[in-house]
């Protein structure tokens, strides 16, 4: 049973997982490295309604007013892989940003069964997650050299899920790509709403990434996403990706499939430019 830590204890104690987690050990072959040449990256914290929370940031090391992108989690947290992606931002231009959304609830980088992880992720209500992402905009604003008017988000796994619910939830966010988010739930307390429950009101245009082998994440949920977005003004798209399974942009997981990975990044980058991030 995972011992839930203290508001006093993941405010001062939380860090950032540098490594791979254990549940998804050994790391693929194929994994991506970028340095941090030109750049300024590292770990930072930033004040919440309730403390601080850690995040890793990555921007170039000179230069002001950059685009805000945020970078959303995968259910492992804000690993490795997570800070790469945002050095890979920062190398194009922008202030990439990842915040350790699950600290309240647990450490997910120590535990070693998917099973575990899923339990403290189970936990995080998305009340808490907007609110978070909120404070961030605002850190990055305030105090990274962030440009408020060029605000834009990613996402993967349970990170596309909220990459939809962030667009939705604030409509200043320029655009978004979430990759393979899941799309329909159940509604409850912690979690009250699904992208496909705010696919028609959604203001922000959201480019939705997605596996047609995802077992996951089955297709007919994503077509039933894709027609609910045609009643909406915010010429999202959902792009399905025949071949790929879950998690293909993942390339230190063997779910990686580098064809599509690239490509879908070549997307991300068209999408954002188009919508001004």
């Amino acid at each position: 049973m995972m011992k839930e830590i203290s508001r006093r204890q993941f405010i001062t104690t939380a860090t950032l997982t540098t490594g791979f987690v254990i549940a998804v050990q050994p790391v693929f072959a194929k994994v991506i490295t970028t340095d941090n040449k030109g750049l300024t990256a590292g770990a930072v914290k930033i004040p919440v309604k309730d403390g601080e929370i850690p995040a890793y940031r990555a921007v170039p090391a000179t230069g002001s007013n950059f685009p805000v992108v945020l970078v959303i989690q995968e259910i492992f947290g804000v690993h490795e892989h997570i800070q790469d992606v945002c050095r890979r931002f920062a190398k194009l231009g922008y202030l990439a940003i990842a915040p350790e959304l699950f600290v309240r609830q647990g450490d997910v980088s120590k535990l070693s069964n998917i099973d575990e992880i899923r339990q403290v992720v189970a936990q995080v209500p998305d009340v808490q997650v907007l609110s978070d992402l909120d404070a961030t905009v605002n850190w990055a604003v305030k105090s990274a050299k962030g440009n408020a008017k060029r605000v834009g988000i990613t996402g993967f796994c349970w990170g596309g899920r909220i990459t939809w619910l962030y667009a939705a939830h604030n409509p200043q966010v320029k655009a978004g790509v979430a990759w393979y988010g899941r799309l329909v739930g159940n509604s409850t307390e912690l979690t009250p709403k699904n992208p496909i429950d705010i696919a028609s009101t959604l203001k922000v245009p959201v480019l939705g990434l997605y596996g047609g082998k995802d077992t996951g994440i089955p297709v007919d949920t994503v077509e039933q996403m894709r027609d609910r977005l045609k009643s909406s003004s915010s010429k999202s798209q959902i792009i399905i990706y025949p071949d790929a399974p879950h998690a293909f942009f993942a390339d230190y997981r063997p779910s990686y499939r580098e064809k599509e990975a690239k490509e879908g990044w070549k997307k991300l980058q068209a999408w954002f430019k188009k919508y001004g991030v």
